[in-house]
């Protein structure tokens, strides 16, 4: 199975990196194909709205990065959504992605793909139910099957999250998918 890992968050080595590295360890053990696209290194511009992707077969005004992350989410069996909780949600880099998404909404929704989640926060579990409602809102507009999820709660730092549970569930993530 092919596997395109969209990691969200502006920090390199950031607690998310954690999850992403034991995720994708799982991933390849169990056969997989794993790419993974660090969006805070690359330029990507948000959707502006203005339907010239609608107007034009699904090409978007700006030219950027983004036509690199289309092609391995097309290409993918399973997206892994990554993100640092920031403000209740995901961060700013996952959430331009995702909004580009719009250009090539028909053929995401026509593809049977599957998602997963992973989020790591400073705060308690409560603090990712936002997050949780927005990843299930966009599976169920894009007709993907769930795959699972891992919120690693009350991790402020990666020292905090590397002796925690978490890595270890987002192993174990990575290696049930196939």
């Amino acid at each position: 199975m092919k596997i395109t890992v969209l990691a969200g968050s502006p920090h390199r080595n950031g607690t998310t990196s954690v999850l992403v590295k034991a995720f994708t360890e799982g991933a390849e053990e169990a056969g997989n194909e794993v790419t993974c696209l660090n969006l805070a290194s690359m330029n990507i511009h948000p959707c502006l709205g203005c339907d010239h992707c609608r107007q034009h077969g699904g090409v978007c005004v700006h030219r950027d990065n983004m036509n690199v992350v289309r092609e391995a989410v097309s290409q993918a069996d399973l997206v892994a959504f990554v993100t640092p909780l920031y403000y209740f949600g995901m961060s700013a880099q996952l959430k331009t992605a995702i909004d580009r998404f719009y250009a090539f909404n028909e053929e995401l929704r026509s593809s049977a793909k599957k998602a997963c989640m992973l989020a790591a926060c400073a705060d308690d579990k409560s603090a990712v139910e936002a997050l949780k409602a927005h990843y299930h809102a966009v599976c169920q507009y894009l007709k993907w099957e769930d795959a699972g999820a891992v919120y690693a709660a009350d991790c402020a730092v990666p020292e905090e999250i590397e002796k925690s549970r978490y890595p270890e569930e987002a192993r174990n993530l990575g290696r049930s998918i196939g």
